[in-house]
């Protein structure tokens, strides 16, 4: 199998770095309440902006906090948006009501089946699904059920009836857990020091935790094991978790929030990082760039088209993140009654349409020599490569049939249009070289021309 190696030496396997593009996938008991507040400032948002320590020190971040997910954190933050709309909408219901809700009425109706399809038909490779939420209901009849809920999980395997969907349109399946769970440590979380507390800290939390982990292994087998913030419970053997996973999936993955410090230092192992709302991963690294669609993981009926990414930068945003290294993470959110909404299944297919017609530029390939150029006329290029050619992916629509890349050809080198055969024309230039298209371009996000043989190929 080929392999590139981690930071810490771990072996990441090829399927990993030729996917390119997943979906990740949260959906749960605050998908019925489906509120967060949408920050819509035309000026910086010092929130926003602020890295990720910053956010979680200020109580201001948490009661404003614009993740739907978190609806039962910011219910316990008086004052708060949430529990303002909480008040107006339901009155004094607790939000143990949305957990019975979802189990007794969402589950028994949903259906695995559109959501596997759609996320194939968007050209992602691999899923991976939330399987508990910080509320810590379970998705999936665990063997070890919550020892403070009764009922806290589904009759229904939710979990391994997506897996089977999924795995049935030749994509990969992977499981996320939140290493957050409110029902051992109650919320709010709403500064650094009960953030860090938010993982519960006691040796039978970390006994649950450890239980789940296997039971998900060996139950659906995942090809991913996506930890949440950053954390594990104390005294949790990671390493002795990690080499038990790799000998019962011997291609799976680990990401990087089991112990997010000790991980990226590499006295704790991982095969991943996972950053978030960037198209650019630590150097050395194999890296996955989350994103969502819009400001919420989860659900929130409050955003409009407008607070989602468009198609054209979702496009460009694979694009930059596939000529860097990476894979492009895109997190869906379903609505309480398990449809995926339609402002993000727009998205994901026009996302799809366009990798479907540029597979060869994205899929499979590795960076190369430059990561980025600029045509003569100022469109952005992203380059990527295989053994056999170079891609140079033009973000955008020229104004002119003839494009101007700043690369060298050599002699016999020739130059084709993705997707159309036939060698196209080109011309040496002062910057480099001219490549003329076989008409007039049609607006587009971005197209891909195709550049053999890769040793004919020089940058400028």
């Amino acid at each position: 199998m080929e392999t590139t190696m981690a930071a810490t030496s771990t072996p990441v396997p090829a399927w990993f770095e030729d996917a390119k593009l997943g979906v990740l996938v949260h959906w749960g008991s605050a998908s019925i309440p489906a509120y967060a507040p949408v920050r819509r400032s035309l000026i910086p948002d010092p929130y926003v902006e602020a890295g990720a320590y910053e956010r979680v020190e200020s109580a201001t971040w948490w009661r404003t906090d614009p993740d739907a997910m978190m609806y039962q954190n910011a219910l316990a933050l008086p004052g708060s948006a949430v529990s303002r709309y909480h008040a107006e909408t339901y009155g004094d219901l607790p939000y143990e009501a949305f957990v019975e809700r979802f189990r007794d009425e969402t589950i028994p109706g949903w259906d695995p089946e559109p959501w596997a399809e759609l996320f194939a038909r968007a050209g992602a490779r691999y899923v991976v699904f939330s399987v508990k939420a910080e509320d810590g209901f379970l998705l999936w009849p665990s063997a070890h059920p919550n020892p403070h809920r009764r009922d806290w999980q589904p009759g229904r395997d939710v979990v391994g009836e997506l897996a089977e969907a999924v795995r049935g349109h030749g994509m990969r399946f992977g499981v996320y857990y939140s290493a957050w769970d409110f029902t051992f440590s109650a919320p709010p979380v709403r500064d650094l020091a009960s953030a860090m507390v938010a993982v519960p800290q006691g040796a039978d939390y970390r006994e649950y935790f450890l239980a789940h982990w296997h039971e998900l292994v060996r139950r659906y087998r995942p090809c991913v094991l996506w930890n949440d913030y950053g954390m594990s419970p104390p005294g949790t053997d990671l390493e002795k978790l990690f080499a038990w996973y790799r000998e019962q999936v011997p291609d799976g993955l680990v990401n990087d929030r089991f112990d997010l410090p000790r991980q990226t230092s590499g006295e704790v192992s991982s095969d991943y990082a996972t950053p978030e709302r960037t198209t650019a991963g630590p150097p050395g690294r194999a890296w996955e760039a989350l994103w969502p669609l819009g400001q919420s993981y989860c659900y929130n009926r409050q955003e409009s088209d407008a607070d989602h990414l468009s198609a054209e930068r979702l496009v460009q945003t694979l694009a930059d993140v596939t000529a860097r290294g990476g894979n492009l993470l895109v997190n869906v959110g379903p609505t309480g009654t398990g449809a995926v909404p339609w402002v993000q299944a727009q998205r994901l297919l026009a996302l799809g349409h366009w990798a479907g017609g540029n597979r060869e530029a994205v899929y499979g390939t590795r960076p190369w020599t430059h990561v980025t150029g600029i045509t003569d006329e100022g469109l952005q290029v992203r380059y990527t490569s295989t053994p056999e050619a170079v891609y140079a992916i033009v973000v955008g629509t020229p104004r002119t049939e003839a494009v101007g890349l700043d690369v060298r050809l050599e002699a016999g080198a020739r130059v084709s249009l993705v997707g159309r055969p036939g060698a196209l024309r080109t011309s040496a230039s002062p910057h480099g070289t001219v490549v003329e298209l076989p008409g007039p371009p049609d607006p587009r996000p971005a197209f891909s021309l195709r550049l053999t043989p890769r040793s004919a190929v020089h940058p400028v």
